[in-house]
C-alpha cells in the first residue's frame, strides 16, 4: 500500500513535494512501489563503492544520490537493494544510452524505495542544490521559517537583509562561506570603516579575514548553531554572526553590526531565527544563482555572435559604444579548475565585473571575453584591465582588445579583431621564444599591421595548400624525417640575414646554420638570395607556424 501523504504540521516535506518545486525534467521517475508520498528528511551525496557495516547502515527518509551508478550498470539492482534495507525513501542514478537492466527494475518492484533517473545532461552538483533547495523551502513552520520574514520571495536576499535588519536593530552583512557579500540591509547611518570596505569590495577585507581566523572566530563560528558575538573595540563597532547551514552544510553567514545605536535587547534571539529562516533563501540562491549565471554567460556569447536581442538578457544598453577584450590561456588547453591560467581568467573577471558599471564577462574554455563600455570619445576603454593583464607572470595568458564599436551588431567584428591580437601575440611567442620579446597583452591599434597579415595569410591557406615547390618540398621533408630546414630558414629571416643572431635564436653554432642553410639551397631550391624565394618561405612558414 502506498504511504499516506503526510498533512499534519511538521511532518516534513515528502518526494512528492520536493518533485513538484524542481525543474521539469530534472528526474524522472522510474518505479515509487509505496508512491511518492512517503517523507524526506535529507538529500545527500551516496558513494556506492564505500564499505559500510550493512546492519549499523541506516538511511531512513533519504534521498541517496548515488555517484557513478547508471541504470544499465550490473551494480545498480544490489545498490538499490541495499539502499532499500537501509531505509532510504529513493535513490537516484544516472540515466545512460541504455535503460536500466531487468533486475533493477525487478528489485524496484519489490522493495520500498523510490527509484528515480537523472538525465545525462544534469549535473550531480546541480540535482543536489536543487533538491535541497525544494527541501528547505518545503521545512514546515518552525524548522526552516520564521516570524518575521515571512513573505519573502524565494531568493531575495537583500529583502531578508533589510527584514533581518529591522529585527536586530542594526546594519545587516549576509555572506557566503569564503567571506564575500552576498547582500546589506540599507544604511541609516554612515557606516564604520570596516563595514564600508566590504561592501565597496564586496568582501570582507584578507586581512580581516585572516585575522578572525587566527583568533578562532570563524572555528568557533562554524561549528554551533548559536550566535557567536565579537565585542566592540576601539576600531569597530559590536558585531554578532550566525552560520546558516542545512544539515552539515554551511550555506553562509549572517552578520549585525550596530549601526548608530547598540543592537536590540533581543538582537540575538532574532539573529538565531533568521539564521534558520535564511536556509532556503540561500540554497535557492547557490543553486539558481549558478543557473541565472549561466544563463547570463549564454546571452554574452550570444550578443557576440551578432544576437542582439541577447542586449536586454545580459543588461547591456543600446546605443552605447563598447570594446571587446578577449584573453586566453597560454597552453590553449582546457584550462583545469584551479590551475595558474584558471586561476588567472578568474581574476581578470574580477576584475573587469568591478572595474566600470555595464561590464560584462563570459568563459569559454580557455578564454575570457569581457565586453567593455567606452565613455565618450574614449578610443581604448580596456587599457586598464589590459594592464591588470600585463602584471601577470609572462607565458600564462594572453590579452587583446578590438576596436570601439558604435553598434552592438558590430560586436562580433570587436571581438574577431581581439582575438586577433591574441594570434599576433601567440605568434611572436613561437617565433621568439627564446627573447621573451614583446608583450602578453596588446590592443588592434598595437598590432594593425600584423593582424593584417594573419587575416592576408587565412586567405591565402587554401591556395597554399594547392601549389607546390621548393618551399613545399623542404616542409615536407621536415614533417616526414623531423629535419630543422625550416625552423633554420625562419630564424635566419626573423633576424633578418644576420647569421649570428639566428644561430644564438635555434642555440646552434653560426657554422651550423651555415650548413642547413646551404643543404636547403642544394636539396630543394630554396635560395634566401632570391627575394621571390624568401617571400615564399616566410608565408610558408608562417602559415605552418599557425596550423602545425
Amino acid at each position: 500500500m502506498p504511504l499516506p501523504e503526510p498533512e499534519r504540521p511538521g511532518a516534513g516535506p515528502t518526494l512528492e513535494h520536493l518533485l513538484a518545486l524542481i525543474a521539469t525534467g530534472t528526474l524522472d521517475v522510474v518505479a515509487a512501489p509505496c508512491g511518492t508520498g512517503v517523507p524526506v528528511s535529507d538529500v545527500v551525496l551516496h558513494d556506492a563503492g564505500e564499505e559500510r557495516d550493512e546492519d549499523a547502515w541506516a538511511a531512513t527518509g533519504l534521498v541517496l544520490l548515488a555517484v557513478g551508478v547508471e541504470v544499465s550498470s550490473p551494480d545498480a539492482a544490489g545498490v538499490l537493494c541495499a539502499a532499500d534495507r537501509a531505509g532510504a525513501a529513493a535513490v537516484v542514478m544516472r540515466r545512460g544510452a541504455r535503460g536500466p537492466q531487468a533486475a533493477l527494475l525487478e528489485a524496484a518492484e519489490q522493495g520500498r524505495t523510490a527509484l528515480l533517473t537523472r538525465p545525462p545532461g544534469q549535473g550531480w552538483t546541480e540535482v543536489l542544490g536543487r533538491l535541497r533547495t525544494a527541501l528547505a523551502h518545503s521545512l514546515p513552520d518552525g524548522a526552516g521559517g520564521a516570524a518575521g520574514v515571512d513573505g519573502l520571495r524565494l531568493g531575495d536576499l537583500p529583502g531578508l537583509a533589510n527584514t533581518v535588519a529591522d529585527l536586530v536593530g542594526g546594519a545587516i552583512t549576509i555572506e557566503d562561506p569564503q567571506s564575500r557579500v552576498l547582500a546589506y540591509s540599507r544604511m541609516a547611518h554612515e557606516p564604520d570603516p570596516l563595514r564600508r570596505l566590504t561592501i565597496l569590495g564586496q568582501e570582507v577585507p584578507r586581512w580581516r579575514v585572516a585575522e578572525l581566523r587566527e583568533s578562532g572566530f570563524f572555528q568557533a563560528l562554524w561549528s554551533t548553531d548559536d550566535v557567536v558575538r565579537r565585542p566592540a573595540d576601539d576600531r569597530y563597532a559590536e558585531r554578532l554572526a550566525v552560520a546558516v547551514r542545512h544539515g552539515s552544510e554551511v550555506l553562509g553567514s549572517i552578520w549585525a553590526a550596530a549601526d548608530g545605536r547598540p543592537l536590540a535587547e533581543d538582537a540575538v534571539a532574532a539573529l538565531r531565527t533568521a539564521g534558520r529562516a535564511a536556509v532556503p533563501h540561500l540554497s535557492h540562491h547557490r543553486t539558481w544563482g549558478r543557473v541565472a549565471a549561466r544563463a547570463r554567460e549564454g546571452a554574452v556569447h550570444a550578443l557576440l555572435a551578432g544576437s542582439v536581442q541577447a542586449a536586454h538578457d545580459v543588461g547591456i544598453v543600446r546605443g552605447r559604444p563598447y570594446a571587446v577584450m578577449v584573453a586566453e590561456a597560454h597552453d590553449g588547453r582546457e584550462p583545469a579548475p584551479g590551475d595558474l591560467g584558471d586561476r588567472v581568467l578568474d581574476v581578470l573577471a574580477l576584475q573587469a565585473a568591478a572595474y566600470r558599471p555595464g561590464c560584462v564577462t563570459a568563459r569559454s574554455g580557455q578564454r575570457l571575453y569581457v565586453l567593455v563600455p567606452a565613455a565618450d570619445d574614449e578610443t581604448d576603454p580596456a587599457r586598464t584591465l589590459l594592464t591588470a593583464a600585463r602584471s601577470v607572470p609572462r607565458g600564462v595568458v594572453f590579452a587583446g582588445a578590438g576596436p570601439v564599436v558604435a553598434d552592438l551588431a558590430e560586436l562580433p567584428a570587436s571581438r574577431d579583431a581581439a582575438k586577433l591580437v591574441v594570434r599576433v601575440l601567440r605568434d611572436r611567442a613561437a617565433r621568439l621564444p627564446a627573447s621573451g620579446a614583446g608583450s602578453a597583452v596588446a590592443s588592434y591599434a598595437e598590432v594593425a599591421s600584423e593582424a593584417a597579415v594573419l587575416r592576408l595569410l587565412d586567405r591565402m591557406d587554401p591556395l597554399w595548400g594547392a601549389l607546390s615547390g621548393p618551399v613545399h618540398a623542404m616542409l615536407e621533408h621536415d614533417r616526414a624525417h623531423g629535419s630543422r630546414y625550416g625552423a633554420s630558414v625562419a630564424a635566419h629571416l626573423d633576424a633578418f640575414g644576420d647569421t649570428a643572431a639566428a644561430a644564438e635564436r635555434l642555440h646552434v653554432h653560426p657554422n651550423t646554420l651555415r650548413y642547413r642553410l646551404r643543404r636547403a639551397r642544394e636539396l630543394f631550391g630554396v635560395d634566401l638570395a632570391d627575394p621571390a624565394v624568401r617571400l615564399l618561405a616566410d608565408i610558408g612558414l608562417r602559415l605552418r607556424a599557425a596550423r602545425p
